[in-house]
């Protein structure tokens, strides 16, 4: 018995990983959180209208927003009283006369200091904490961007973009996989309007797993009727976002922009708004006030379910629930500060956590 539980700490983290080329309906949720802390404020609606660094993550259109100078974000994010640390990083740069934007984005989301108590037990029974090495556990993705304007006049622009993205995940020395996804977006914009829709793991994204045992890390997970991880290929299915955002000039120096998304899935049935097999619809709403284009106000609405009403486990009676979201900028001639305050997973189990961002555009010293 004590020899099972010594064991579980690693398994538990290995188990959700061994599927054979099957789809996961929640493979590679790493990258469903999110880019900069402007997006996740106004509740991750952004497919129509992000037109800054960050659209290389949320839609790749939306990348030939940015003209004449490199732009740079950079976000990080701590979860779980941080347990898990969320880092993203990207740069685009303009080339050919604006008509086009090529883009780096690098996320990360890890666990650190996870304590592997598979020798905790001793063979002789007893107990020595010694035995125990603490491990991390990390996800990365890679992904390079490419965007182009396909019309551009002054009040309509229409643009596609595409991302090659490599993913590598790693579970300590014990397993890592690689994978390779492929996104496609387009954007249409007018005098006030926004629309765009992209396709996410187009070609269905896949992570190949490998694991590696020493022999008698194997012998004790045959003793404790563990499975030993053999390899494997983790499939995730495609999905669709599609958007719409419009401008409101509320006075000469107070804007608004609201935005709502639509997450199409085809993995099944989920707890969305929409729930149905296999597509299910999952609903994202966002505004923006913006005063003199310096100072930023922001709100969302997302992740939408039915979950059983506090206290009522008699009845059994459900109610809607969802993920709120707040935020506030400020732009110092070319730096954008941005923060955002969240919930990392829903109304009646709240995760809050606090993020922050950096966009600023890499202008050219001017020659005297």
């Amino acid at each position: 018995m004590s020899r099972k539980l010594s064991a579980l700490g690693l398994i538990f983290t290995l188990v959700p990983i061994l599927s054979f080329a099957q789809f996961r309906k929640y493979s590679n949720e790493f990258l469903n959180i999110g880019a900069g802390a402007r997006g996740l404020a106004m509740g991750s609606a952004q497919v129509a209208s992000v037109n800054d660094g960050t659209a290389g993550y949320w839609n790749p259109a939306g990348l030939v927003g940015i003209k004449d100078n490199p732009n740079i974000n950079l976000m990080h994010a701590e979860y779980f009283a941080g347990i898990g640390k969320y880092d993203y990083g990207s740069i685009a740069i303009p080339v050919q006369d604006n008509k086009r934007t090529l883009g780096f984005s690098l996320l990360r989301f890890a666990v650190d200091d996870i304590p592997n108590t598979l020798f905790l037990v001793d063979p002789d029974g007893s107990i020595n904490f010694n035995n125990i090495q603490s491990f991390s556990s990390a996800d990365y993705a890679f992904l390079f961007s490419f965007a182009q304007n396909l019309k551009e006049t002054e009040n309509k622009r229409i643009s596609f973009g595409v991302n090659a993205k490599v993913i590598h995940r790693k579970v300590g020395k014990f397993a890592s996989a690689w994978g390779f996804g492929i996104d496609a977006g387009l954007q249409m914009h007018g005098r006030n309007w926004h629309g765009g829709i992209v396709a996410r793991d187009l070609t269905t994204t896949f992570n190949a797993w490998s694991f590696k045992f020493t022999e008698r890390e194997k012998e004790v997970l045959y003793l404790t009727n563990n499975e030993i991880p053999v390899k494997s290929t983790e499939l995730t299915a495609p999905r669709i976002v599609i958007g719409g955002g419009y401008n409101f000039k509320i006075s000469e120096s107070v804007k608004l922009l609201a935005e709502a998304n639509l997450n199409v899935t085809f993995d099944g049935k989920r707890n969305t708004v929409i729930s149905s097999n296999p597509i299910s619809v999952d609903p994202n709403v966002g505004l923006e006030a913006a005063i003199k284009d310096v100072f930023f106000v922001r709100g969302g609405v997302t992740n939408f379910q039915k979950a059983l009403a506090d206290g009522d486990t008699l009845n059994q009676k459900k109610v809607w629930i969802y993920q709120p979201s707040l935020g506030a900028g400020v732009r110092i001639k070319n730096v954008w500060l941005d923060y955002a305050f969240t919930n990392l997973a829903n109304q009646s189990n709240p995760l809050y956590t606090h993020i922050v961002s950096l966009r600023f555009n890499l202008v050219k010293k001017e020659q005297d």
